[in-house]
């Protein structure tokens, strides 16, 4: 290759490159559903925000949980007449009021949105104005504490146990569950077999499922945690599989998302998280399981491998956690399992002091 042509093939190289990043860029960008979030799509540092977080490779739940939220704020701004860079506290403490105050919906009275909520919301904030002050449209970040004035955070943090069904309750639930069609029955079994959270159970193809070995492989990109992992199904759930393929056929013989949806209006279409959740709402409903979530069965799943003794670090490693500390809050033992575990530990105890101090006889 003679030598001029070097600088020329490079520069080749170097434009098709920027053009692929470009056109991939712009494929992610159009995955955000802007028009659920107008106002985020025509403020201009808010939609190069979320659009910057598009390009991260985030899930799309996350972004859309990123939308509503800036989507909220921003529409309390303009009940104010005021832009994101253009606040004070005394608007952060509007904001904070606005999201702890119950529910001015007649038809919910009294009814708060959650704690876990409010600080998805306020983590959003914290990294939009991250944004505006690294583009210099901000000089501080109101949303973030801890810089010098103040350790103690915007809204204190709750920690709440887990909602666990009793004995009585997963025995009703069940029952329901039986009344369910076939795809909905392996879906609730799925989700506990493998203690799955709903994206990775909405998300499941055909082709992560083998049924030689009854195992689940959850792909990375559908995790919270990009952490793929391969995980055990029981004889009971691999019967119902069997039955679900057949009914399948019926709806589609393409490969791609296992759980269809065979409603008239979205025939063949994937099962969403929300039409998910609806499900098992109702069948919570019907069995009078308050609490009862498609997030309990996960729960659910791992506390019981606690109570089979599975060592914390295997129930992490089942999990996909990080962090162990993670797996402790979703592990909860009931007081009747601790009962349990204390009474044994103190008799074993017991009978060793009993041995010991027997020698002082000899």
């Amino acid at each position: 290759m003679a030598a001029d042509e070097r600088p020329r093939r490079l520069a080749q190289s170097t434009n098709h490159a920027v053009e692929k990043n470009r056109v991939k860029s712009n494929q992610l960008i159009s995955e955000v559903q802007w028009d659920r979030i107008p106002l985020v799509e025509g403020e201009k540092d808010a939609r190069a925000w979320l659009g910057f977080q598009a390009c991260r490779g985030l899930a799309l739940n996350t972004l859309s949980a990123y939308g509503r939220n800036l989507e909220r704020y921003l529409r309390f701004l303009n009940s104010y007449d005021k832009r994101p860079h253009e606040i004070g506290q005394e608007i952060v403490g509007a904001y904070l009021r606005d999201l702890v105050k119950p529910s001015a919906a007649p038809e919910e009275p009294d009814i708060r949105m959650a704690n876990a909520t409010i600080q998805q919301h306020l983590a959003a904030l914290r990294m939009f104005y991250d944004f505006l002050v690294e583009e210099g449209r901000c000089t501080r970040n109101p949303y973030r504490r801890g810089d010098g004035r103040s350790s103690l955070p915007l809204v204190r943090r709750e920690h709440k146990l887990p909602t666990i069904p009793t004995e009585e309750e997963w025995c009703r639930v069940l029952s329901e569950t039986a009344k369910e069609p076939i795809r909905n029955r392996l879906m609730l079994a799925m989700s506990y077999d493998a203690g799955l959270r709903r994206e990775e159970l909405c998300l499941l193809e055909t082709s992560d499922i083998d049924p030689s070995r009854r195992t689940i492989h959850v792909r990375a990109e559908t995790t919270k945690n990009r952490r793929s992992r391969v995980l055990p199904y029981s004889v009971t759930t691999d019967e119902l599989y069997g039955q679900y393929l057949e009914h399948r056929r019926t709806l589609s013989r393409q490969r791609g998302r296992l759980f269809l949806s065979q409603s008239p209006r979205n025939r063949a279409q994937p099962v969403s998280i929300w039409a998910w959740s609806k499900i098992v709402t109702a069948i919570a409903r019907r069995a009078d399981a308050a609490g009862f979530t498609p997030h309990t069965l996960r729960h659910l799943c791992l506390t019981d491998l606690a109570r089979a003794d599975w060592d914390i670090h295997e129930i992490a490693t089942f999990a996909g956690h990080r962090s162990i500390e993670t797996t402790m809050i979703y592990v909860h033992l009931s007081a009747r399992d601790l009962a349990a575990k204390f009474n044994a530990t103190m008799a074993q105890l017991h009978q060793q002091r009993l041995e010991g101090m027997g020698r002082l006889f000899r």
